[in-house]
């Protein structure tokens, strides 16, 4: 797949080297050519110098051809006119953008156009980091509404099916049993020491985790 990045910084840079690993071809958009450096001298892709939103240095950039268009550029506004034009003007339907402002990337998701809040994720990352383990979910979405849990098997419910936990209002996306990843069937039994990747809404988390706590409830 053809991938446009724009934005050769730490993050742009890094992610067209990684892509071009994977196999894609990529052209990288940054308005100061000296930036280009940080792509090394091994890399194959396109350089072009300009405006990530600037329609010409889009062309030149092949996004035409494009799966796929990043705005990882240092600045809220570029990155999200440079992916509104990729979305709107040149159909480019996987497209993401940087935002440092939480509150607008959550506007702009909601428009959709998705977008990675770095300073969101950055504190969430420390918060979890910071305070006691289980204190704050593995993963929220950018609403708020939805998180994922992981959860080692409760001893109460060792024995028992993965549906007989879901009646507590989570849903098991997978487990982890042995170190291996597991998609639940509506038969899975549960076992001790199974990690449990659990979704639920965050507004009913801490009933949820209750329910959980407590064990299934007798027949």
């Amino acid at each position: 797949m053809h991938v446009v990045i724009m934005g050769c910084g730490r993050v742009g840079s890094t992610l067209a080297r990684n892509l071009e690993e994977r196999g894609h071809t990529i052209a990288v958009i940054d308005g100061n050519p000296d930036a280009f450096r940080r792509l090394g001298p091994n890399f194959g892709g396109d350089k072009v110098t300009g405006l990530g939103f600037d329609q010409s240095v889009l062309k030149s950039a092949r996004i035409d051809e494009a799966g796929g268009f990043a705005a990882v550029s240092s600045g809220d506004n570029s990155n999200i006119i440079s992916a509104r034009v990729a979305r709107e003007t040149f159909g480019i339907d996987n497209v993401v953008a940087r935002i440092y402002d939480p509150g607008r990337a959550e506007v702009y998701q909601r428009l959709g156009i998705p977008t990675v809040a770095t300073v969101r994720w950055t504190a969430d990352q420390i918060i979890r980091r910071l305070l006691p383990e289980g204190s704050e979910p593995e993963w929220r979405d950018p609403s708020g509404m939805i998180r994922i849990e992981i959860v080692v098997t409760p001893e109460p419910w060792v024995g028992h099916r993965v549906t007989q936990l879901e009646a507590t209002g989570a849903r098991v996306a997978f487990l982890t049993r042995l170190g291996e990843g597991l998609l639940p069937a509506a038969d899975t039994v549960l076992q001790d020491g199974d990690e449990l990747h659990l979704v639920m809404a965050d507004a009913t988390a801490e009933r949820t985790n209750a329910a959980i706590s407590a064990g299934p409830e007798e027949s």
